[in-house]
């Protein structure tokens, strides 16, 4: 293997595993396939192995190589970008597009603020959010699809690639009719409710989060639905099927569904979800998810 590659060829690379073929990058260069092809073949000689598996009918796979080689680059490129400003005696402004992956759930809570805010400090980068569950982020991030990815801790370690953006404390949720939306002081004792129906929010991870919660009061809840959406879950409360336990809250208590929920604060003591950010555990955090992260920070109010 020799050292003998051009950031060019990393470009055109990146290109290409973004794409998923040569022919959809080329078209994004502007330039010829057989440009990109030659210049994947060059590079591919200089690490030494492949870097793409041809998939008949399905375009083209990253191998385990090319994985690395991704989760690194992006960094590497910015790094160069960084470098030429410098040599230039220029201010290195950030700007391109950055990939922001984010836990579904969280999205509609926390993707438009953080995204207005962002382009607000940063108007040349482009940002692109990827929803997926805690799985695929974690992928996402392995693969270098994502420069950081917004998440919640549940299954993650929280370590030198995390950073934590917020606590979020459970609440439970209730019909506007329910006896226990009358309490002056707004809120509840888990006890008083076990021999309700409950509605589990049923998403990996958060359910198991949920249902820790009674068994470390040593309660068992009377599952009666479960359901994949914040939002069927409110309906169904809503409309007096249950009580249920959310952390995210609206800043308004009316549901699809036309009827209303009464959030309340739980009486005994409970483990808070964490909101963090995660970082690909190849390399170091580029500039623009670092400049991502100090948004989050200035919006919440945590020393990341």
């Amino acid at each position: 293997m020799s050292n003998d590659f051009t950031l060019t060829q990393l470009r055109y690379f990146m290109a290409v595993a973004e794409a998923g073929s040569m022919t959809a990058a080329a078209q994004s260069l502007s330039v010829t396939q057989s440009t990109v092809s030659a210049a994947i073949a060059q590079l591919e000689h200089e690490v030494g192995q492949p870097l793409f598996l041809r998939l008949a009918r399905r375009g083209l796979e990253l191998t385990p190589a090319g994985r690395r080689l991704r989760s690194r680059a992006l960094g590497f490129l910015e790094d160069a970008g960084t470098l030429l400003a410098a040599v230039r005696d220029e201010d290195a402004e950030l700007e391109g597009e950055m990939t922001v992956g984010i836990f579904a759930p969280l999205a509609p809570f926390r993707a438009p603020v953080i995204l207005q805010a962002f382009e607000r400090a940063y108007p040349k980068v482009h940002v692109r959010f990827f929803e997926a569950d805690q799985e695929g982020l974690r992928l996402a991030l392995a693969q270098g699809r994502c420069e950081v990815a917004l998440m919640y801790d549940l299954g993650v370690a929280v370590d030198a690639e995390s950073q934590v953006v917020e606590t979020v404390a459970p609440h439970v949720i209730v019909a506007a009719d329910h006896p226990a939306a009358a309490n002056p002081f707004g809120e509840v004792s888990l006890r008083d409710l076990e021999a309700d129906p409950f509605v589990l929010y049923d998403v990996p991870h958060s359910r198991d989060y949920f249902l820790a919660l009674f068994r470390q009061l040593g309660l068992t809840p009377r599952v009666r639905h479960r359901a994949s959406g914040y939002e069927t879950v409110r309906s169904f409360v809503s409309r007096g099927h249950g009580y249920s336990i959310l952390n995210q809250r609206l800043h308004h208590d009316l549901t699809y569904s036309g009827g209303s929920v009464v959030p309340l604060r739980i009486v005994e003591d409970l483990p808070p979800i964490k909101v963090v950010l995660l970082f690909p555990s190849l390399g170091t955090p580029t500039r623009r998810a670092q400049a991502f992260a100090a948004v989050c920070r200035q919006l919440y109010g945590v020393d990341l």
